[in-house]
């Protein structure tokens, strides 16, 4: 009995919780599923800039520390992926997983291809090449590449948010901000870092760079959550296509960045970690 009752008021506890943090985001931005987009691409770019101030004070961290942390960010990229676009993809689908996978393929071609011509982010987080690296790839070591690319792999992130806003379910949506949000603060923080290894020695406009870097996810996140307005049936295609594109960065990106310096096993826990954390995020908050 005893058991049951605290069972109780620990899922009345986390209930009360969803809804005073639900309560809190349509207090800011209204019903309007656009302006919640555009709050939630706010928030996220908010996070990945406090990731960028982050070189101010942490001028160096070891290799160690920031495989760790994107593996964290991997995992909760990971797990996103699947509980906020994936899943409720297939159900507002009508349970069909035809139109999710459909938008998924069509992610991982869009992302592959504009890998062809980006220069590979963990080449610029590292400042080295790889040893399979063509010619061209080696001389790519510049900011406005370094730009271009850390931008088109944001991108994928900042449609994910406005799809979940776009789609009414603040049960998902919010959930999926958080997430992103807090994977952003060591993204932000290898882009920092990247930024100096692109050739800005200057820490400060290394900062500006990765904070720059982050704001593309704001009118991506509008841009999904309008689109998704005005052609309801796209929901399921445009959260595959959000996954698809996360995952094929997590993939392509920041697995072999973390696995690169002999620091596979801290990194792998760290993924560990951020798909518990996306996972209790989901639970409490969903």
């Amino acid at each position: 009995m005893v058991h049951d009752r605290t069972t109780r008021e620990t899922a009345a506890g986390s209930e009360t919780a969803v809804t005073a943090v639900e309560e809190l985001f349509v207090s800011l931005a209204g019903s309007n599923p656009v302006m919640q987009g555009l709050l939630g691409g706010i928030v996220i770019a908010g996070m990945n800039m406090l990731g960028a101030l982050l070189i101010l004070v942490w001028r160096d961290p070891s290799k160690r520390s920031l495989d760790t942390l994107l593996g964290f960010a991997a995992g909760v990229m990971l797990a996103a992926s699947f509980t906020s676009l994936i899943l409720p993809g297939i159900e507002a689908a009508g349970g069909s997983p035809i139109p999710v996978l459909v938008g998924f393929v069509i992610g991982v071609v869009v992302l592959d291809q504009a890998d062809l011509w980006i220069p590979h982010v963990h080449i610029l987080v590292t400042g080295k090449t790889r040893a399979d690296a063509p010619e061209t790839d080696k001389k790519m070591a510049s900011v406005v590449l370094f730009i271009v690319a850390i931008t088109i792999h944001n991108m994928p992130e900042g449609l994910a948010v406005g799809v979940g806003f776009g789609s009414g379910d603040l049960g998902t949506a919010v959930p999926l901000m958080l997430a992103i949000g807090i994977q952003n603060i060591p993204e932000g923080l290898a882009v920092s870092i990247a930024a100096v290894n692109a050739g800005l020695r200057n820490t400060t406009y290394a900062t500006f760079a990765g904070i720059r870097a982050g704001l593309v996810e704001i009118p991506l996140a509008v841009f999904g959550a309008w689109a998704i307005q005005y052609a309801s049936a796209l929901l399921p295609y445009a959260m595959g296509f959000a996954a698809g594109a996360m995952l094929f960065v997590i993939s392509d990106e920041i697995v072999p960045e973390t696995h690169s310096n002999g620091h596979e096993r801290v990194a792998t826990f760290g993924t560990m970690v951020g798909v518990v954390v996306m996972l209790y995020l989901d639970v409490t908050l969903g």
